[in-house]
């Protein structure tokens, strides 16, 4: 029998809020969030090749270092999984019985920390220190994935708050490591033709 944490006490009744509003929203903004929530990853994705495709105009080593960022949230995914499965927390949907948007996942598809948070925020701080203007508009669209996992009904707020730090946090360490690196890996990819149409325009 797998026993599992339920944190309904911690922020149960914001949750519950949250869900009964969505439940009193109009359609279109419902179906707008659920569209967002189970598509929106997408425009991280895409923003993810805007900020390398301007990085090829800077230099190999720019190129690099905007190619890591999709390393950077796989390792953010990784370390929130890791933590779920540590923690293991019931969702909301299935410990407090509410009616909510999303169909409520299975029992041992845990809660905490949110994956769509951390991806999303691991993504935004990566991008923002690459790309200022992109990596703010990821800010915000992480915020908005954040919020729009508990209006649908399948995470605590508390779930979405811990995933955006992890993620953030991920994205602070890693990529300046990786960083560091670009210079001495934009050489040895360089050296191989086809490579080479990854990191320079010409």
């Amino acid at each position: 029998m797998t026993l599992a944490f339920s944190a309904a006490s911690i922020d149960g009744s914001a949750y519950r809020d949250v869900v009964d509003l969505a439940g009193r929203a109009p359609g279109w903004l419902d179906t707008t969030i659920r569209v967002w929530s189970d598509y929106g990853l997408a425009v991280f994705a895409v923003l993810m090749v805007l900020v390398w495709w301007r990085a090829r105009r800077t230099g190999a080593a720019a190129a690099v270092t905007a190619l890591a960022v999709p390393v950077v949230v796989v390792l953010a995914y990784g370390l929130n999984d890791v933590l779920k499965m540590f923690v293991r927390e019931d969702r909301p949907c299935q410990t407090l019985q509410v009616r909510t948007l999303e169909a409520c996942p299975a029992h041992g598809d845990w809660s905490f920390p949110s994956n769509h948070a951390a991806i999303a925020a691991a993504a935004a701080v990566a991008l923002l220190l690459v790309s200022r203007w992109l990596g703010a508009l990821a800010c915000l669209a992480a915020v908005a994935m954040a919020a729009s996992r508990v209006w649908i009904g399948v995470h605590y707020p508390h779930d979405v708050l811990v995933g955006l730090v992890v993620g953030g946090l991920v994205a602070l360490a890693a990529l300046p490591l990786l960083r560091r690196r670009s210079d001495a890996l934009a050489r040895r990819l360089t050296a191989a033709a086809p490579l080479r149409l990854l990191l320079t325009v010409s």
